[in-house]
Protein backbone atom coordinates (compact mmCIF):
# COMPACT_ATOMS: atom_id res chain seq x y z
CA UNK A 1 0.00 0.00 0.00
CA UNK A 2 0.82 3.72 -0.83
CA UNK A 3 1.61 5.34 2.15
CA UNK A 4 -0.22 8.93 3.37
CA UNK A 5 2.52 10.89 3.25
CA UNK A 6 3.67 9.94 -0.14
CA UNK A 7 0.10 10.19 -1.26
CA UNK A 8 -0.33 13.58 0.37
CA UNK A 9 2.94 14.42 -1.49
CA UNK A 10 1.00 13.59 -4.94
CA UNK A 11 -1.31 15.61 -4.31
CA UNK A 12 0.59 18.77 -2.79
CA UNK A 13 2.13 18.29 -6.36
CA UNK A 14 -0.78 18.59 -8.28
CA UNK A 15 -2.71 21.26 -6.63
CA UNK A 16 0.63 23.27 -6.66
CA UNK A 17 0.41 23.33 -10.27
CA UNK A 18 -3.61 23.91 -9.95
CA UNK A 19 -2.37 26.82 -8.09
CA UNK A 20 0.44 27.95 -10.75
CA UNK A 21 -2.28 27.59 -13.70
CA UNK A 22 -5.01 29.34 -11.99
CA UNK A 23 -7.45 26.09 -11.83
CA UNK A 24 -9.93 26.12 -9.53
CA UNK A 25 -10.85 22.21 -10.29
CA UNK A 26 -9.42 19.78 -12.67
CA UNK A 27 -11.28 16.32 -14.35
CA UNK A 28 -9.55 13.46 -14.46
CA UNK A 29 -10.27 10.21 -16.06
CA UNK A 30 -6.94 8.49 -16.95
CA UNK A 31 -6.71 5.35 -14.54
CA UNK A 32 -3.17 5.40 -14.40
CA UNK A 33 -3.38 9.07 -12.91
CA UNK A 34 -6.35 8.14 -10.93
CA UNK A 35 -3.83 5.33 -8.98
CA UNK A 36 -1.46 7.16 -8.79
CA UNK A 37 -3.06 10.08 -7.06
CA UNK A 38 -5.41 7.77 -4.94
CA UNK A 39 -3.21 4.92 -3.84
CA UNK A 40 -6.04 2.16 -4.98
CA UNK A 41 -3.75 -0.65 -5.47
CA UNK A 42 -4.65 -3.54 -8.39
CA UNK A 43 -8.49 -1.76 -8.42
CA UNK A 44 -8.38 0.41 -11.93
CA UNK A 45 -8.48 -1.69 -15.10
CA UNK A 46 -8.85 -0.89 -18.48
CA UNK A 47 -12.52 0.38 -18.15
CA UNK A 48 -13.03 3.99 -18.29
CA UNK A 49 -15.73 4.08 -15.71
CA UNK A 50 -14.38 6.47 -12.72
CA UNK A 51 -14.53 10.09 -12.60
CA UNK A 52 -12.62 12.44 -10.44
CA UNK A 53 -13.04 16.38 -9.24
CA UNK A 54 -9.75 17.57 -7.49
CA UNK A 55 -10.07 21.11 -5.69
CA UNK A 56 -7.62 23.23 -3.45
CA UNK A 57 -9.66 21.65 -0.52
CA UNK A 58 -11.75 18.54 -1.88
CA UNK A 59 -10.92 15.26 -3.18
CA UNK A 60 -14.37 13.36 -5.14
CA UNK A 61 -14.38 10.43 -7.16
CA UNK A 62 -16.95 8.72 -8.91
CA UNK A 63 -17.39 4.75 -9.64
CA UNK A 64 -19.84 1.85 -9.99
CA UNK A 65 -21.01 -1.11 -8.05
CA UNK A 66 -17.92 -3.31 -10.07
CA UNK A 67 -15.36 -1.23 -8.26
CA UNK A 68 -16.55 0.89 -5.54
CA UNK A 69 -16.29 -2.07 -2.62
CA UNK A 70 -12.51 -2.52 -4.06
CA UNK A 71 -11.86 0.98 -3.84
CA UNK A 72 -13.56 1.53 -0.28
CA UNK A 73 -11.37 -1.03 1.15
CA UNK A 74 -8.01 0.11 -0.17
CA UNK A 75 -8.85 3.89 0.05
CA UNK A 76 -10.63 3.83 3.51
CA UNK A 77 -14.08 5.49 4.29
CA UNK A 78 -12.45 7.69 6.68
CA UNK A 79 -9.60 8.87 4.15
CA UNK A 80 -9.22 12.32 2.14
CA UNK A 81 -11.65 10.89 -1.02
CA UNK A 82 -15.52 10.96 -1.17
CA UNK A 83 -16.10 7.57 -3.27
CA UNK A 84 -19.95 7.97 -4.63
CA UNK A 85 -21.30 5.13 -6.32
CA UNK A 86 -24.99 5.91 -8.05
CA UNK A 87 -26.65 5.61 -11.49
CA UNK A 88 -25.30 9.31 -12.43
CA UNK A 89 -23.67 9.16 -16.04
CA UNK A 90 -19.98 10.64 -15.51
CA UNK A 91 -20.06 14.18 -17.00
CA UNK A 92 -23.41 15.15 -15.18
CA UNK A 93 -21.66 14.13 -12.00
CA UNK A 94 -18.91 16.25 -12.62
CA UNK A 95 -20.92 19.04 -13.70
CA UNK A 96 -22.93 19.15 -10.51
CA UNK A 97 -19.85 18.23 -8.48
CA UNK A 98 -18.03 21.57 -10.28
CA UNK A 99 -21.45 23.98 -9.72
CA UNK A 100 -21.08 22.78 -5.66
CA UNK A 101 -17.40 23.63 -5.66
CA UNK A 102 -18.27 27.12 -7.10
CA UNK A 103 -15.03 26.28 -9.97
CA UNK A 104 -14.92 28.44 -12.49
CA UNK A 105 -11.84 26.89 -14.61
CA UNK A 106 -11.59 23.84 -14.61
CA UNK A 107 -8.78 21.84 -16.50
CA UNK A 108 -10.24 18.18 -17.95
CA UNK A 109 -7.84 15.60 -19.31
CA UNK A 110 -6.76 15.38 -22.38
CA UNK A 111 -6.98 11.70 -22.85
CA UNK A 112 -10.59 12.08 -21.96
CA UNK A 113 -12.95 11.59 -25.13
CA UNK A 114 -14.71 14.33 -27.20
CA UNK A 115 -18.16 13.09 -26.12
CA UNK A 116 -16.86 13.43 -22.79
CA UNK A 117 -16.39 17.19 -22.95
CA UNK A 118 -18.85 17.54 -25.41
CA UNK A 119 -21.74 15.78 -22.52
CA UNK A 120 -20.24 18.22 -19.63
CA UNK A 121 -20.55 21.41 -21.57
CA UNK A 122 -24.01 20.28 -22.14
CA UNK A 123 -24.40 19.58 -18.42
CA UNK A 124 -22.78 22.48 -16.78
CA UNK A 125 -24.94 24.76 -19.57
CA UNK A 126 -28.18 23.17 -18.12
CA UNK A 127 -27.11 23.33 -14.62
CA UNK A 128 -26.42 27.08 -15.23
CA UNK A 129 -22.57 26.74 -14.37
CA UNK A 130 -20.57 29.24 -16.00
CA UNK A 131 -17.03 27.59 -16.56
CA UNK A 132 -13.99 27.66 -18.60
CA UNK A 133 -12.96 23.95 -19.76
CA UNK A 134 -9.07 24.35 -20.57
CA UNK A 135 -6.94 21.01 -21.16
CA UNK A 136 -4.42 19.48 -19.09
CA UNK A 137 -1.82 18.25 -21.66
CA UNK A 138 -0.40 15.27 -19.82
CA UNK A 139 0.59 17.75 -17.18
CA UNK A 140 -0.50 14.42 -14.27
CA UNK A 141 1.92 12.19 -16.61
CA UNK A 142 4.61 15.19 -16.16
CA UNK A 143 4.51 15.08 -12.14
CA UNK A 144 4.99 11.08 -12.66
CA UNK A 145 7.76 11.05 -14.09
CA UNK A 146 10.02 11.58 -10.88
CA UNK A 147 9.20 8.40 -9.51
CA UNK A 148 9.06 7.95 -5.22
CA UNK A 149 10.98 5.71 -3.30
CA UNK A 150 8.04 3.67 -3.13
CA UNK A 151 7.38 3.50 -6.49
CA UNK A 152 11.34 2.46 -7.36
CA UNK A 153 11.24 -0.09 -4.91
CA UNK A 154 7.98 -1.77 -6.53
CA UNK A 155 9.58 -1.98 -9.82
CA UNK A 156 12.28 -3.56 -8.23
CA UNK A 157 10.28 -6.18 -6.63
CA UNK A 158 8.88 -7.13 -10.17
CA UNK A 159 11.85 -6.68 -12.06
CA UNK A 160 13.50 -9.43 -9.70
CA UNK A 161 10.82 -11.54 -10.72
CA UNK A 162 11.81 -10.83 -14.19
CA UNK A 163 15.23 -11.90 -13.75
CA UNK A 164 14.29 -15.23 -11.81
CA UNK A 165 12.08 -16.03 -15.20
CA UNK A 166 15.28 -15.60 -17.29
CA UNK A 167 17.34 -17.86 -15.62
CA UNK A 168 14.09 -19.87 -15.36
CA UNK A 169 13.92 -20.03 -19.40
CA UNK A 170 17.38 -20.13 -20.28
CA UNK A 171 17.35 -24.05 -18.55
CA UNK A 172 14.12 -24.36 -20.48
CA UNK A 173 14.64 -23.71 -24.12
CA UNK A 174 15.57 -25.95 -26.60
CA UNK A 175 15.71 -26.50 -30.11
CA UNK A 176 12.31 -28.06 -31.38
CA UNK A 177 9.89 -26.07 -28.97
CA UNK A 178 7.59 -23.39 -30.37
CA UNK A 179 8.14 -20.11 -29.79
CA UNK A 180 4.36 -20.19 -28.44
CA UNK A 181 5.54 -22.94 -25.70
CA UNK A 182 8.56 -20.61 -24.46
CA UNK A 183 5.53 -17.30 -24.07
CA UNK A 184 3.68 -19.98 -22.24
CA UNK A 185 6.93 -21.09 -19.55
CA UNK A 186 8.11 -17.43 -19.50
CA UNK A 187 4.53 -15.60 -18.21
CA UNK A 188 4.02 -18.85 -15.94
CA UNK A 189 7.52 -18.95 -13.87
CA UNK A 190 6.30 -14.94 -13.75
CA UNK A 191 2.64 -15.47 -12.43
CA UNK A 192 3.24 -18.44 -10.07
CA UNK A 193 6.58 -16.60 -8.29
CA UNK A 194 5.04 -13.83 -7.02
CA UNK A 195 3.41 -11.17 -10.13
CA UNK A 196 0.09 -10.27 -10.06
CA UNK A 197 -0.33 -9.51 -13.81
CA UNK A 198 1.73 -9.15 -17.07
CA UNK A 199 3.37 -5.83 -17.58
CA UNK A 200 2.51 -6.52 -20.98
CA UNK A 201 1.81 -9.28 -24.15
CA UNK A 202 5.51 -11.34 -24.30
CA UNK A 203 7.35 -11.38 -27.30
CA UNK A 204 9.32 -14.26 -28.37
CA UNK A 205 10.83 -14.30 -31.60
CA UNK A 206 13.16 -16.60 -32.79
CA UNK A 207 15.42 -16.89 -36.37
CA UNK A 208 14.24 -14.40 -38.75
CA UNK A 209 11.06 -13.81 -36.92
CA UNK A 210 13.37 -11.60 -34.31
CA UNK A 211 14.43 -9.54 -36.97
CA UNK A 212 10.90 -7.87 -36.06
CA UNK A 213 10.82 -5.76 -33.55
CA UNK A 214 7.40 -6.43 -32.18
CA UNK A 215 6.87 -9.90 -33.84
CA UNK A 216 4.12 -11.72 -32.07
CA UNK A 217 4.96 -15.49 -30.77
CA UNK A 218 4.26 -18.22 -33.49
CA UNK A 219 4.07 -21.32 -33.88
CA UNK A 220 7.47 -21.52 -35.44
CA UNK A 221 9.48 -24.69 -34.02
CA UNK A 222 12.96 -23.01 -32.85
CA UNK A 223 15.73 -24.82 -34.35
CA UNK A 224 19.56 -24.55 -33.13
CA UNK A 225 21.53 -21.87 -34.47
CA UNK A 226 18.49 -19.50 -34.07
CA UNK A 227 18.52 -16.76 -32.02
CA UNK A 228 15.34 -15.83 -29.85
CA UNK A 229 14.62 -12.98 -28.84
CA UNK A 230 12.82 -12.69 -25.68
CA UNK A 231 10.68 -9.01 -24.62
CA UNK A 232 8.66 -9.32 -21.18
CA UNK A 233 7.79 -8.35 -17.75
CA UNK A 234 6.27 -9.17 -14.37
CA UNK A 235 3.57 -6.49 -13.24
CA UNK A 236 3.13 -6.10 -9.66
CA UNK A 237 1.13 -3.83 -7.77
CA UNK A 238 -0.17 -2.37 -11.00
CA UNK A 239 4.10 -1.10 -11.52
CA UNK A 240 5.48 -2.68 -14.57
CA UNK A 241 8.93 -4.24 -15.45
CA UNK A 242 10.60 -4.57 -18.77
CA UNK A 243 13.19 -6.69 -19.91
CA UNK A 244 14.60 -7.89 -23.26
CA UNK A 245 16.94 -10.51 -23.50
CA UNK A 246 18.51 -12.75 -26.85
CA UNK A 247 19.87 -15.83 -26.30
CA UNK A 248 21.10 -18.12 -28.90
CA UNK A 249 20.12 -21.97 -29.42
CA UNK A 250 23.21 -24.31 -30.12
CA UNK A 251 26.47 -22.94 -31.54
CA UNK A 252 26.73 -19.01 -32.32
CA UNK A 253 27.91 -17.94 -35.34
CA UNK A 254 30.51 -15.05 -35.98
CA UNK A 255 27.95 -12.91 -37.80
CA UNK A 256 25.53 -13.46 -34.63
CA UNK A 257 28.05 -12.95 -32.16
CA UNK A 258 29.34 -9.65 -33.91
CA UNK A 259 25.81 -8.55 -33.93
CA UNK A 260 25.30 -8.93 -29.97
CA UNK A 261 28.58 -7.25 -29.49
CA UNK A 262 27.56 -4.02 -31.28
CA UNK A 263 24.33 -4.17 -29.82
CA UNK A 264 25.93 -4.73 -26.19
CA UNK A 265 28.70 -1.82 -26.35
CA UNK A 266 25.83 0.68 -27.61
CA UNK A 267 24.31 -0.32 -24.62
CA UNK A 268 26.71 -0.07 -22.05
CA UNK A 269 27.93 3.03 -23.91
CA UNK A 270 24.54 4.70 -23.11
CA UNK A 271 23.70 3.52 -19.62
CA UNK A 272 27.54 4.38 -18.23
CA UNK A 273 27.30 7.90 -20.05
CA UNK A 274 23.22 9.15 -19.11
CA UNK A 275 23.05 11.44 -16.59
CA UNK A 276 20.26 13.31 -15.13
CA UNK A 277 19.75 16.29 -17.02
CA UNK A 278 20.77 15.38 -20.61
CA UNK A 279 18.54 15.20 -23.54
CA UNK A 280 16.82 11.91 -24.38
CA UNK A 281 17.70 12.34 -27.87
CA UNK A 282 21.33 12.52 -27.06
CA UNK A 283 21.50 9.53 -26.07
CA UNK A 284 19.29 8.44 -28.76
CA UNK A 285 21.61 9.75 -30.42
CA UNK A 286 24.84 8.09 -29.14
CA UNK A 287 23.09 4.53 -29.52
CA UNK A 288 22.50 5.52 -33.04
CA UNK A 289 26.62 6.48 -33.30
CA UNK A 290 28.02 3.20 -31.76
CA UNK A 291 25.96 0.78 -34.19
CA UNK A 292 26.58 2.72 -36.73
CA UNK A 293 30.65 2.56 -36.20
CA UNK A 294 29.60 -1.10 -36.11
CA UNK A 295 28.23 -0.92 -39.68
CA UNK A 296 24.54 -1.46 -38.44
CA UNK A 297 23.63 2.28 -38.36
CA UNK A 298 20.24 0.71 -41.40
CA UNK A 299 19.45 -1.88 -38.98
CA UNK A 300 18.29 -0.03 -35.46
CA UNK A 301 15.37 2.20 -36.53
CA UNK A 302 13.13 2.61 -32.86
CA UNK A 303 13.91 4.62 -30.20
CA UNK A 304 16.29 4.05 -27.87
CA UNK A 305 13.91 3.51 -24.81
CA UNK A 306 10.59 4.87 -22.69
CA UNK A 307 10.17 5.82 -19.32
CA UNK A 308 8.60 3.19 -17.21
CA UNK A 309 6.04 3.20 -14.17
CA UNK A 310 2.07 2.33 -13.83
CA UNK A 311 1.91 2.59 -18.01
CA UNK A 312 4.20 0.38 -19.67
CA UNK A 313 5.01 3.62 -21.51
CA UNK A 314 5.47 6.52 -20.34
CA UNK A 315 7.52 10.09 -19.91
CA UNK A 316 10.57 10.97 -20.34
CA UNK A 317 11.99 8.71 -23.43
CA UNK A 318 15.37 7.98 -24.97
CA UNK A 319 14.23 8.97 -28.37
CA UNK A 320 14.91 11.51 -31.62
CA UNK A 321 12.30 13.44 -30.59
CA UNK A 322 12.76 14.05 -26.66
CA UNK A 323 14.34 16.91 -26.82
CA UNK A 324 14.10 17.55 -23.19
CA UNK A 325 16.19 17.12 -19.98
CA UNK A 326 15.25 13.72 -18.42
CA UNK A 327 14.88 14.55 -14.86
CA UNK A 328 16.90 12.62 -12.04
CA UNK A 329 14.68 9.98 -10.17
CA UNK A 330 13.09 9.36 -13.51
CA UNK A 331 12.62 5.02 -15.05
CA UNK A 332 13.63 4.54 -18.60
CA UNK A 333 14.78 1.30 -20.55
CA UNK A 334 17.91 1.33 -22.63
CA UNK A 335 17.02 -1.10 -24.97
CA UNK A 336 19.38 -1.11 -28.38
CA UNK A 337 19.13 -3.43 -31.01
CA UNK A 338 20.20 -4.60 -34.77
CA UNK A 339 17.26 -6.15 -36.88
CA UNK A 340 18.86 -7.77 -40.04
CA UNK A 341 15.66 -8.57 -42.58
CA UNK A 342 15.22 -12.51 -43.10
CA UNK A 343 17.92 -13.25 -40.50
CA UNK A 344 17.61 -12.32 -37.03
CA UNK A 345 17.92 -9.83 -34.62
CA UNK A 346 19.18 -8.63 -31.11
CA UNK A 347 18.05 -6.55 -28.55
CA UNK A 348 19.34 -5.36 -25.30
CA UNK A 349 16.98 -4.03 -22.92
CA UNK A 350 17.16 -3.27 -19.02
CA UNK A 351 15.25 -0.53 -16.82
CA UNK A 352 16.08 1.92 -14.28
CA UNK A 353 16.26 4.99 -12.72
CA UNK A 354 17.90 8.13 -13.13
CA UNK A 355 20.21 8.74 -10.31
CA UNK A 356 22.43 12.03 -9.33
CA UNK A 357 25.51 10.00 -10.25
CA UNK A 358 23.70 8.32 -13.46
CA UNK A 359 21.89 5.46 -14.73
CA UNK A 360 21.50 2.57 -11.95
CA UNK A 361 19.76 -0.74 -13.71
CA UNK A 362 16.94 -2.89 -11.65
CA UNK A 363 17.86 -5.25 -14.17
CA UNK A 364 20.38 -8.24 -12.77
CA UNK A 365 20.77 -10.35 -15.98
CA UNK A 366 24.17 -10.65 -17.92
CA UNK A 367 24.49 -8.61 -20.23
CA UNK A 368 26.59 -12.24 -21.92
CA UNK A 369 25.30 -13.70 -24.49
CA UNK A 370 24.36 -17.01 -23.01
CA UNK A 371 23.97 -19.96 -25.50
CA UNK A 372 20.79 -22.70 -25.07
CA UNK A 373 19.79 -25.70 -25.65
Amino acid sequence: MTSTITLERRLAKLRGLMGERGYDAVVLRNNPDLRWLTGAERCFDDEVAHVALVTPDGLWLHTDSRYFNGLRERMGADGPWSIDMDGEEAPRWAARRILQARARVVAVEDSVSVSFVDALQVCCAELGVACLLPRLHEDVMALRMVKDEEEIARMREAQAITDAAFEHICGYIKAGMTELAVRAELESFMLSHGADALSFETIVAAGANGANPHARPSAYVIQKGDMVVMDYGAGLGDYHSDMTRTVCVGACGALQREVYDAVRRAHETCAREARPGCLGSDVHRRAVEVISEAGYGDYFKHGLGHGVGLQIHEQPNFGRSWDKPVPEGSVVTIEPGIYLPGQFGVRLEDFGVMRHDGYHAFTASTHDLVIVG
